[in-house]
């Protein structure tokens, strides 16, 4: 069974979501361009944001191997991230859950 780890992104103190989305959805597209391999071991997306004070999140499931790969992108777009607790492990069925969708590959 793979080991999965949570990534919580988060955006600018007062960004709307519409623009949060924006900057999240060219964070990807980047990755699926360059990085394909390491995009598809990102298992499943928060079907909807949440916030951290004044700042949207959205949280997303990858696979523990590939979330040092992720954090080093994520730092070079200037997408901010909250730290990655590495002793919080989680199976793929538990992003099963109305609360996730599984991301196509």
């Amino acid at each position: 069974m793979d080991d999965y780890h949570c990534l919580t992104l988060v955006g600018q103190p007062g960004e709307p979501e519409t623009d949060f989305k924006a900057r999240l959805t060219a964070f990807w597209t980047h990755l699926i361009r360059t990085r394909p391999d390491d995009y598809a071991r990102v298992h499943a997306e928060a079907t909807a944001f949440a916030s951290s004070g004044e700042r949207p999140t959205r949280q997303y499931l990858a696979e523990a191997g590939v979330v040092g790969a992720l954090t080093a992108e994520l730092t070079a777009a200037g997408v901010d991230f909250e730290p990655v607790d590495e002793d919080e492990v989680y199976s793929k069925y538990e992003a099963s859950s109305p609360d996730w969708f599984q991301i196509e590959h």
